[in-house]
């Protein structure tokens, strides 16, 4: 078979012809643009991610660093409200015994202020509440130094007008002692010059006889008796029945004692407690002049000496006398 430039009939297509070199590249192009867009777009998400973490991290810290200083703040706020209200408390104790019923609402309020402040789990709500109460507090306060103010006032006036009160029951008091005095004066002077006055005293020894006759004596062994006279008068005591006291004084300086005559004791003005021989009741009419007359017996009988008669009124000395009596012949 000769050789030619042309191709038999025969001859069948090489399966092993080279493929479209170009198709190829653009496959390959498209899948490296896809892997791209996809880095891109996870790089893009993961950096939105991280910034949204970031963000929300950050308003979180934010929030709680809000929180805790709020609670701060209002714990200041509620520190000098408590200051304030010792400041106003502390020294007005005095004023009233018991509480009042603001009193009670600004404890009842400090109460719960304290039960939010210590709750370190406190939520915004939680410290609004406590801000809102804190408000209240303080108000509560400003009404209570009112009333403490008030107080002060009324205080103060009660003080000035016991201050006045005082001084005019001290006038009063100086005045009712004086009138007092004045009047015990005047019942003393009263009292002094109610009392009766004896004058023309007269003592007579006297015998009594059988016969009933009675006959003066100046013998002391002869004396049955001493019959005492004398007149009382005064211008100021009133009518009615008045006491005389007579002592009797024996020539040895002892008082004659008669328990029929009722001899005791009594109280004077002016020589202190003294016996005294009679006590003599009489009936007197408002100035006029009253005779009295009595007989003093001695039960011992009568001795030789002098015997002294002292007769008091209302515990003064109203007069006296003295009758000595004689030896008798035979003794």
């Amino acid at each position: 078979m000769a050789n030619t430039n042309y191709p038999s009939a025969s001859q069948q297509p090489s399966d092993n012809r080279p493929s479209n070199p170009n198709g190829n590249r653009n496959l390959i192009i498209g899948l490296l643009i896809v892997a791209l867009l996809g880095t891109w777009g996870y790089m893009l998400w993961d950096k939105n991610s991280a910034t949204g973490n970031e963000n929300l991290f950050s308003a979180t810290e934010s929030q709680t660093e809000n929180v805790l200083s709020e609670s701060d703040s209002l714990r200041q706020m509620f520190n000098l409200a408590e200051m304030r209200l010792d400041s106003i408390t502390g020294a007005n104790n005095n004023l009233q015994g018991e509480k009042t019923a603001l009193q009670k609402e600004i404890e009842a309020r400090k109460t719960e202020i304290s039960k939010i402040l210590s709750n370190n789990n406190a939520t915004a709500a939680d410290l609004k509440r406590a801000r809102q109460l804190i408000a209240e507090l303080n108000g509560q306060i400003g009404r209570l130094e009112t009333q403490i103010t008030q107080l002060k006032g009324e205080n103060q006036e009660l003080t000035v007008r016991n201050t006045h009160l005082n001084a005019e029951k001290d006038v009063l008091s100086q005045n009712l002692d004086m009138r007092t005095a004045e009047n015990e004066e005047l019942a003393n002077t009263v009292d002094v010059a109610s009392t009766l006055s004896a004058s023309g005293m007269s003592i007579t020894p006297l015998k009594e006889k059988r016969n009933g006759k009675e006959k003066e004596t100046s013998f002391a062994k002869r004396v049955d008796k001493l019959q005492i006279a004398f007149n009382i008068e005064n211008r100021i005591t009133t009518s009615g029945p008045a006491d005389l006291y007579v002592v009797v004084t024996d020539p040895k300086g002892s008082i004659v004692q008669n328990n029929e005559l009722g001899s005791g004791a009594m109280t004077t003005r002016q020589d202190g407690d003294r016996n005294f021989t009679a006590k003599i009741p009489v009936e007197y009419e408002t100035g006029t002049r009253k005779g009295v007359s009595f007989p003093i017996k001695n039960m011992e009988g009568f001795k030789p000496g002098d015997y002294k008669i002292e007769v008091y009124h209302n515990g003064f000395k109203i007069g006296e006398g003295i009758r000595s009596l004689r030896k008798g012949i035979f003794g």
